[in-house]
């Protein structure tokens, strides 16, 4: 069907109009075509000052619109007015990119950098206009401040790109969805009931059990789709997106030969573009007047409406899939954490109502066994008894206990569980949301790649042009040298065999197409050796911070042990630990900040061709960054604190001074459960109140501050302000990166060290509560519009998770192994214990020391010889009386086998059980199977029932033309022949016998198309005569 232009070509300049829709900002000013995108145009103070001709100038070129082409030259035509008497500059030549904008001292250099930027304005927004779009713009020309373009897309141009773009619309046609019967319906509809005070009001939600089938569009189709309404047929999200493809792909190659809206952006001709909000977030009048914004913040944007399910439809269709894919993958994550927070308080109740009948706790808190303990520090450090520790036994109890083996296994099985679910999730809102077959969208390359590539152009072009010279330079002095080898004729031109070997090989090279320019790896070469340095200086960086903590650490223990304060002496451990989680929890935030600037940096250096490749880079880097920074301190206590302390008398020194620091008598598991609960909790905590809601609003006062004098200026001249002054004053969007990363820091947290810690899903699922309200009024109330980009999945974010769930068995397996003392309780009550129970313990895990031993000067000072013989240290080593004294007994190594037996049996149980949970959960559901087949095969009968409809029409037609010719002969109904061609496939009907003379002419009819012929005609003839003559179509 072919689509007429609209008529309504000629854009709308002046004052807005009456009606309320135009005066918020969402219409043009006819109050009738929507704004579908906005180009700002930000002018400085010190573009203003010009002379009087330039200023005229820019005046008419801002105010008057055209839709046609610019001339090449400078002066140009602007309604009917030339431009030309006074030059600001001389324009950009064709290959040239216009790289800096001039001397901001001399006034010539930026009149011409101006009249640079203007040109490239001028000739993009011509091209625009040829591309269909309609344009609006203020009629007065501000001098200072931000001036606005409006785009709009039309009918046609929208029904164009719909079909260049494949977007997938509802015809006609709908089915219900199937429903379940019997015991499982019953159950259905009680969840339903169940359910409804939890879900969110959104209007038309009753329909979700009817599905209209989906196709994608055509404009020779159009009589198949259930168009209402021209203007409400593609919704806001996609005209913005329709819109953004046409700028994305404009080409200025007069002025600057770049592509595409971010290039300009990128070199100042215009300050951003971004599609509108549907109006203002605060909701007035009933529900049926509320926008699909205003629906939003009421219903899903406000913590009021924390117990409430996302309307991820309505997010969807606001934002587009790939943000609406994010928040339903955070939907998923914090659902599935409301089990294994159950699980994880059920475990930390099982160690507190056994912690009382702990036996190794109630040894260690029982002053009559007095065990008398070697001292934590040289010289200044008394002997102690382990009695002393009694609080910090019974606490590490709490989490180290066997119910965390269980909780670690579970835990493991529960990522699998998690991603499955999600694949699930994933799939079936791909078939709701129409992207099962969706082709990848073709990128575009970056502003920063076109731009080098451009340059590397321009530099082999100089060479080329010096080698030519030079060529020609050495051909001209041959002549003049040789004599004999070549022959000149009286005009001076080249004869004899060279001249035919030089003609033939230009012949040959000419046929020969240029090779397509791109960036090799030799061009980024610098940039690699750049990232793997900056790389490895960070990872330098994070290991310094942590090895600077150990030693605040070691000084600090030993400062407060010299301490004549028994008090203070008392407390060491607790001080030293709270205030060194502290300062880590400091640097990793500080260090954060300063990663994601680096990574951005390096991936700018690598010079990604499109942005889907500079996403990727950036987020490997980001993550391997911001997982070492959180993660190091936490490696550190988990699996290296104690490790390499030495034995008493054999100390290990830290700049021959500081002896390396021991566990705590309970071991270190309890304090990785403080080091893992306060970064955690306080990076939540900060990050959420500070980061995300503190400095945003902090730059919001700021950007107020600073365009205070314009802001008043605007609103005294026109109230209420326009939407897009209102859009412009948001911040704009910056991807789903930090959301994204932040998310998946956490599921660490909970998924690698979650032995030591049950509480972190708990804490998790709190945090998460919160975190998507947080991101949805963020998104609705302090964020631009961002474009609705199409995605199936949510991309390497997936592979990153399913990464981290099989670190997290490896880690879980080594924390219960070699952090726990789950295996040496094992290994004592099965191996060495005389009854059989854990009876005896802590004597067992202790090794002997003979005072005697100290070296000179690391003996405690007021040591009372022969009060003090033995002292004892935790350590599995042979007794000072033993022929080999000091090294590793028996236990040691049987420990040792279990820890590492058990580190291997944990991990093949795990992943076992992993794959029977992801063979048992089936990636596609059966009833989107079911639905997919039904729609394809509705499918196929609607366009069947099409060829077959407009085949019996076009017969018909053809059948009443032939009544009206002279001299037709009468057939017999026996006698004809099956018409060939694109229908002879079709079933035959009751009245496809064609018959009919073949040898006179045939009458052929043009291409049409069922739309064109009335619904009224009858789909057979009315009697036997009418069908009597057919002509072959």
């Amino acid at each position: 069907m072919q689509i007429s232009p609209s008529e309504d070509k000629t854009p709308v300049v002046g004052s807005p109009s009456s009606p309320q829709e135009a005066a918020e900002g969402l219409y043009f000013s006819d109050g009738k075509r929507k704004v579908d995108y906005v180009l700002v145009l930000h002018q400085r103070r010190n573009s203003s000052i010009r002379s009087h001709a330039s200023a005229a100038v820019s005046h008419d070129r801002l105010s008057i619109v055209s839709n046609g082409n610019f001339p090449p030259s400078a002066g140009l035509d602007a309604a009917g007015g030339k431009i030309g008497s006074e030059s600001l500059g001389e324009p950009a030549r064709a290959g040239e990119v216009f790289m800096e904008l001039g001397d901001a001292g001399e006034k010539e250099s930026t009149e011409a950098a101006d009249h640079e930027v203007r040109l490239i304005r001028q000739e993009f927004e011509a091209s625009l206009l040829e591309a269909g779009l309609e344009l609006e713009r203020d009629k007065e020309l501000k001098t200072y401040g931000p001036s606005f373009t409006r785009l709009h897309a039309p009918w046609p141009v929208l029904c164009r790109e719909a079909e260049f773009l494949k977007i997938k619309v509802p015809t006609k046609t709908s089915y219900e969805l199937k429903e379940e019967s019997g015991f499982g319906s019953s159950m259905s509809t009680l969840w339903k009931k169940m359910n409804h005070p939890f879900q969110p009001k959104v209007p038309h939600q009753d329909q979700e059990r009817t599905k209209f089938l989906t196709h994608c569009f055509s404009r020779d189709k159009l009589h198949l789709y259930n168009i209402t309404s021209k203007d409400t047929f593609f919704d806001n999200a996609t005209r913005a997106r329709i819109v953004y493809e046409i700028l994305r792909r404009t080409v200025c190659v007069r002025t600057c030969q770049t592509i595409g809206i971010s290039t300009l952006i990128a070199k100042g001709v215009y300050d951003d573009a971004f599609p509108l909000h549907d109006g203002d977030y605060k909701v007035i009048g009933h529900l049926e007047e509320k926008s699909e914004r205003q629906v939003l913040h009421n219903e899903w944007a406000r913590y009021s409406a924390f117990y409430k399910y996302q309307p991820i439809d309505l997010v969807r269709k606001y934002f587009g899939e790939k943000i609406g894919l994010y928040f339903a993958w955070l939907g998923v994550y914090t659902q599935l954490l409301i089990p294994a927070s159950i699980v994880g308080i059920i475990v930390f109740c099982y160690g507190v109502a056994t912690v009382d009948s702990d036996v190794p706790s109630l040894e260690m808190c029982d002053e009559r066994l007095n065990f008398t303990m070697c001292p934590l520090c040289d010289g200044a450090c008394d002997f102690w008894q382990l009695s002393t520790a009694c609080g910090t036994a019974k606490a590490s109890h709490l989490f180290d206990n066997p119910a965390t083996v269980f909780f670690a296994i579970f835990m493991s099985l529960w990522a699998v569980l998690f991603l499955e679910q999600w694949k699930r999730r994933q799939i079936s809102l791909s078939f709701s949301w129409d992207l099962t077959g969706i082709e990848e969208d073709e990128e575009h390359p970056r502003p920063k790649y076109e731009t080098i590539l451009l340059q590397k152009r321009q530099r082999k072009q100089k060479t080329k042009k010096k080698k030519k010279k030079k060529k020609k330079n050495e051909l001209d002095q041959t002549l003049s040298n040789t004599n004999g080898k070549l022959e000149k004729q009286e005009d001076g031109t080249v004869t004899g065999k060279d001249r035919w070997r030089q003609k033939l090989l230009s012949a040959m090279t000419a046929g020969i197409p240029a090779a397509i320019e791109k960036l090799t790896w030799k061009d980024r070469l610098p940039g690699y050796f750049i990232n793997v340095s900056s790389v490895l200086f960070m990872f330098g960086l994070t290991f310094s911070a942590v090895f600077g903590v150990i030693i605040y650490r070691i000084t600090v223990s030993a400062l407060m042990a010299m301490s004549s304060d028994p008090d203070t002496k008392s407390n060491v451990r607790v001080t030293v630990t709270a205030t060194a989680v502290i300062i880590n929890l400091v640097v990793i935030l500080i260090l954060d900040e300063i990663y994601g600037a680096v990574a951005l940096w390096l991936t700018e250096l690598e010079i990604p061709k499109t942005e889907t490749h500079f996403e990727e880079r950036l987020i490997l880097k980001a993550f391997l960054l911001k997982f070492m920074n959180a993660y190091a301190p936490i490696f550190y206590v988990a699996f290296f604190k104690g490790r390499f302390a030495g034995r008493p008398g054999s100390y290990v020194y830290v700049f021959n001074h500081y002896r390396m620091e021991e566990c705590a008598p309970g071991g270190c598991l309890i304090e990785l459960c403080i080091q893992l609960s306060i970064i955690m909790l306080g990076k939540q905590l900060i990050q959420n109140n500070i980061f995300e809601i503190g400095i945003p609003k902090l730059k919001k006062l700021v950007r107020a501050l600073k365009d205070k004098g314009t802001a008043e200026k605007e609103i005294e001249e026109e109230r209420p302000p326009k939407q897009w002054n209102l859009d412009y004053a948001l911040a704009p969007f910056d991807g789903l990166t930090p959301e994204y990363m932040e998310m998946i820091i956490q599921f660490g947290f909970v998924s690698l060290f979650v032995a030591s810690f049950p509480l972190a899903p708990l804490f998790a699922l709190l945090n998460n509560v919160i975190e998507i309200r947080l991101d949805a009024k963020k998104f609705v109330t302090e964020l631009r519009r961002p474009v609705a980009v199409r995605a199936k999945d949510i991309g390497i974010w997936y592979n990153i998770l399913s990464g981290m769930g099989k670190f997290s068995v490896i880690i879980n397996a080594f924390v219960i192994s070699f952090t726990s003392d789950f295996i040496p309780r094992l290994v004592y009550q099965y191996m060495f214990s005389q009854t059989g129970t854990m009876h005896g313990f802590i004597d067992h895990t202790l090794s002997y020391f003979n005072v005697s031993n100290f070296k000179p000067g690391t003996a405690p000072h007021n040591l009372e010889q022969g009060t003090i013989t033995f002292c004892r240290y935790k350590d599995y080593r042979e007794p000072p009386w033993s022929p080999d004294a000091y090294t590793f007994s028996k236990q040691y190594w049987c420990v040792l086998a279990a820890r590492l037996a058990f580190v291997i049996l944990f991990q093949n149980l795990v992943m076992f059980l992993s794959l029977i949970v992801a063979w048992g959960i089936p990636d596609v559901p059966k009833t989107i199977v079911e639905q997919l087949k039904r729609e394809k095969k509705l499918l196929v009968d609607v366009f069947l029932r099409e060829e077959k409809e407009k085949f019996q029409l076009i017969q018909s037609l053809f059948s009443k033309s032939a009544l009206h010719q002279p001299g037709r002969h009468e057939e017999h109904p026996g006698t004809g022949s099956q018409l060939p061609g694109r229908f002879s496939t079709l079933p035959p009907g009751p009245e496809q016998g064609l018959h009919g003379d073949w040898g006179g002419p045939r009458a052929r009819c043009r291409a049409a198309s069922f739309s064109q012929f009335s619904r009224n005609v009858p789909t057979s003839p009315k009697n036997g005569d009418e069908n009597s003559r057919h002509t072959m179509v």
